[in-house]
């Protein structure tokens, strides 16, 4: 592969940071606007909850679309995919008035999201081979920006006076420059389409082989882990430590942050110790927060938000060890690992609310420690797979 010129290389490399941290915005401005939406629509929670599954139902749809796409058509029309559904995505969200409707414009602002998921990690993988990891972690830094933002915009807004669906009406002034630059600058040659094609054949043997196989297992189990901590949190740290409600936010708030200054950190690091090897230290430390902070006294209670700082490495690096020395139909290989990493979101907090159910939260929250050492014990898996695949 002729190696673009350095001009285009940072080109897009820019343009797969602005678009994760617009991936970040507009992920996060559902919860915020939430409240709002059901008061105006005068829905019960259960109609709210089936409209924010359509984004969980859109992006892992996109996630395997979009990379055989990828590897049929070419980056390029990934990422100007990308942008439309976004941008239908927020039309739908701006102006419809049913919950079908609204579940499908969330299903649409999902598919475009798994799509700069598959999109901008493909794109930073075939950029910059020899330093993935290290860019990987830094554009998921940029997602860590948006997320950040996200809630701070649309509670200013709200705060204002201003309804929930002006909220969305202005993340179109982000969508619409950035399909217009993707539509607009030019890809290598070889990523305007895959000269390789697609051998099934060859593809199911790749993607389905027992190194790949461990991938898709850490992957789901991480982002088990992390969406698990995430999403039970506040409440673990209200009605177990006895937190204040101001007190358990500022927790998920401080996590949020510490996985986006890990990932800055991590990734002047993870060249130089290896990415398996950096996985398995992060995936312990981790744990080790999470364990100390569910076994010890309230005091420890702080290393469970901690716990985003060692944990925020693993999604980005996963990504980078597994594309490996993949160049043939790797976006599609991509695909099915962030179609894993849905599974897992998905997965991950629901498992953590039946056990709960059933043995109490403190019994229900210890999932996610079994969660992130899964994931160890894979990470152990793939560095014995590799040893023996270099002997």
């Amino acid at each position: 592969m002729q190696r673009p010129n350095s001009k285009t290389v940072w080109l897009l490399t820019a343009g797969a940071f602005f678009a994760f941290f617009l991936f970040g915005f507009s992920d996060n401005l559902k919860g915020p606007v939430l409240p709002a939406l059901l008061q105006d629509m005068d829905f019960n929670y259960a109609l709210g909850g089936t409209i924010l599954m359509g984004i969980y139902v859109g992006f892992m749809t996109a996630t395997l679309a979009s990379g055989f796409l990828a590897d049929a058509f070419g980056q390029k029309v990934v990422m100007v995919l990308a942008g439309i559904t976004l941008a239908l995505g927020v039309a739908g969200l701006m102006t419809l008035n049913s919950a079908l409707g609204l579940t499908a414009a969330m299903a649409s602002l999902g598919f475009g999201m798994g799509s700069l998921e598959l999109g901008c990690n493909a794109l930073i993988v075939s950029l910059h081979r020899e330093k993935k990891g290290r860019y990987l972690n830094l554009m998921s830094v940029m997602h860590g920006m948006g997320s950040m933002l996200a809630p701070l915009y649309a509670g200013w807004m709200l705060s204002g006076g201003q309804s929930w669906r002006e909220v969305y009406r202005w993340d179109l002034a982000l969508i619409a420059p950035l399909t217009l630059y993707f539509l607009l600058v030019r890809f290598p040659r070889k990523m305007m389409s895959d000269t390789a094609k697609l051998n099934f054949r060859q593809l199911g043997a790749t993607a389905f082989s027992s190194r790949m196989k461990a991938f898709y297992a850490a992957i789901l189990l991480y982002v088990a882990i992390e969406i698990g901590i995430a999403s039970w949190v506040v409440e673990f740290l209200q009605k177990v430590h006895g937190q204040s409600v101001a007190r358990s936010t500022q927790a998920l708030s401080i996590f949020f942050g510490l996985i986006m200054l890990g990932r800055f950190v991590g990734s002047f690091i993870i060249e130089k110790l290896g990415y398996l090897r950096s996985i398995l230290i992060a995936g312990l430390a981790g744990s080790a927060c999470v364990a100390l902070s569910l076994l010890g006294p309230p005091q420890l209670a702080f290393l469970l938000p901690a716990s985003g700082f060692f944990l925020s490495i693993i999604f980005p690096t996963i990504t980078a060890a597994a594309s490996g020395s993949q160049t043939e139909n790797m976006n599609t290989i991509l695909g099915l690992l962030f179609t894993f990493a849905g599974l897992g979101g998905i997965a991950g907090p629901w498992l953590v609310g039946i056990a709960s159910d059933l043995g109490g939260l403190q019994f229900g929250f210890s999932l996610n420690l079994v969660f992130g050492l899964l994931m160890v014990a894979v990470v152990v898996v793939l560095m014995r797979l590799k040893a023996e695949e270099a002997n």
